[in-house]
């Protein structure tokens, strides 16, 4: 059997069309499974901590260099974090955090800097949450008494003592 020109045409085109769009899908395909990549807090670059130098230079040298801190220690106002995160997801999966970086700068109290420290993943400490819960007065109640402690609260519109759809709540009463 022999086919006609425009049949024979779509013949071909077909195949020919089907291949080219799996070649494209499967790039876009695989890049949707390629893993996302976040960076977070502070980019501190080399070549501006390298011109810090302890005993010599001030606040206003490492905030001119590296910006304001991320953070300043809870109790001590004289040491300033500076925290970077990069974490990368992946789909269906939560975030993993691929680099973790801290710079610590601590300074004298006249503003001096006194330290450089740099800390990475491997210098965190894993802290376990506390068990248990705190106690809160008047959580306490049984499901029947928190379905019956609604009754009377609620006044439908066109009521006495209704004012519009907000159900009595601060209208004027008549």
């Amino acid at each position: 059997m022999r086919l006609s020109g425009p049949v024979r045409a779509t013949c071909l085109a077909l195949p020919l069309s089907l291949g080219l769009a799996l070649t494209l899908g499967g790039c876009g395909v695989t890049r949707i499974f390629n893993p996302t990549h976040s960076r977070r807090g502070a980019l501190v670059e080399e070549e501006a901590l390298k011109q810090l130098v302890p005993g010599t230079s001030t606040r206003a040298d490492a905030t001119s260099l590296l910006g304001s801190p991320t953070a300043r220690a809870t109790f001590d106002d004289n040491t300033w974090l500076y925290i970077t995160q990069i974490t990368s997801t992946r789909i269906g999966q939560t975030p993993e955090v691929t680099m973790q970086k801290v710079l610590v700068l601590q300074f004298e109290p006249n503003g001096t800097l006194k330290a450089i420290r740099q800390l990475d993943r491997e210098d965190g400490k894993q802290i376990a949450m506390a068990p248990g819960a705190t106690p809160s007065p008047g959580s306490e109640a049984s499901f029947m008494q928190q379905l019956l402690g609604n009754v009377g609260r609620f006044t439908p519109a066109g009521l006495p003592g209704a004012s519009g759809l907000g159900g009595g709540l601060g209208g004027p009463q008549h």
